[in-house]
């Protein structure tokens, strides 16, 4: 499975958008707002939490990091901290998610990091100037769409040697290491 693009980014920020806003709407008479927003951020990002396993190759580790994450959002409920620690918590499991899932440097899940913040700074920024949940659902999730253009080892892109996909592959290089062995043997004999 190839790594997310950017328009199926917009496409879970679409989904993500309008579910969040209907649901608030179809919600808000039966529930106060302050415990619905929670169960909406939580209940968010454990879709997207799922979306990413989805679109992930790594395969190993999945359900202990689904439980893990099950358990701190649960965690995060009980402690009920205030709106923008609880929004913040959860923002910091999806960017542990990605960064476990999709980089495979320190550099890269760090630009995933800011990148995490330009989101949330874009969904306070709708939040305050529209009072628009829609619009701030939709631009958190439409800059996150953008962790598709980082790199996974952004490290190694931006390093001097850049080592192409053939190099890079541990099994071709063994494969070439053998056939390299093989070579020597076969003309001692």
């Amino acid at each position: 499975m190839k790594r997310p693009t950017f328009l199926e980014g917009v496409g879970v920020a679409l989904a993500a958008s309008l579910t969040g806003s209907i649901l608030f709407s179809a919600l808000s008479p039966t529930m106060q707002n302050l415990p619905l927003l929670k169960l909406l951020i939580a209940g968010l990002g454990l879709a997207y939490t799922l979306y990413l396993f989805r679109r992930s190759r790594e395969r190993l580790g999945r359900i202990v990091t689904g439980t893990v994450w099950l358990i701190s959002a649960a965690v995060i409920w009980l402690l009920d901290p205030p709106l923008t620690l609880y929004l913040l918590l959860h923002i910091g499991l999806i960017w542990l998610i990605r960064s476990l899932y999709f980089y495979g440097s320190l550099v890269s899940a760090l630009a995933d990091l800011g990148l995490s913040g330009l989101g949330l700074a874009a969904a306070i920024w709708a939040a305050v100037h529209t009072g628009s949940l829609l619009l701030s659902i939709w631009c958190f999730f439409l800059l996150q769409a953008l962790f598709s253009t980082i790199p996974a080892d952004l490290k190694k892109r931006s390093g001097i040697a850049k080592k192409t996909q053939e190099t890079a592959d541990p099994f071709q290089q063994a494969e070439r290491a053998a056939e390299a062995a093989l070579r020597r043997l076969s003309s001692i004999h």
